[in-house]
């Protein structure tokens, strides 16, 4: 048997370790990861549409390319993560922390794209 690039569709992650885990490619779309302290993690690429990120730390993440779309990153930690070429359209970034978050060819929550706004999606949550 071969190992695939996807993940739990879906997974209650409640116990699992994830700060600074390789998760890049993966597919945790709906995943739960409410709380989660996902610190330094790497997701380059992953699918984490629908997904339940609310109050979860992904400080310094590194979330180049991934899809976000319609996340729930309500009061996330995001400060320092890597957000280059990801998409959040339609998601949830209320009370997140955005401190220091590389913006670079980012949709946008509102379908905007951080480089025709500045280099950032700050006023486009």
């Amino acid at each position: 048997m071969t190992e695939t690039n996807t993940g739990p569709t879906g997974a209650d992650l409640s116990r699992a370790d994830l700060a600074g885990a390789d998760l890049s490619g993966r597919d945790l779309s709906k995943a739960r990861l409410d709380g989660k302290n996902m610190a330094g993690a790497i997701l380059t690429g992953a699918n984490l549409t629908d997904a339940n990120l609310s109050g979860a730390t992904l400080r310094d993440a590194n979330l180049t390319g991934a899809l976000l779309i319609i996340a729930n990153l309500k009061e996330a930690n995001l400060n320092g993560a890597d957000l280059a070429n990801a998409n959040l359209q339609g998601a949830n970034l209320a009370g997140a922390n955005i401190r220091a978050v590389a913006w670079s060819n980012t949709i946008c929550p509102d379908g905007t794209n951080s480089d025709a706004d500045g280099g950032t999606c700050a006023g486009h949550l």
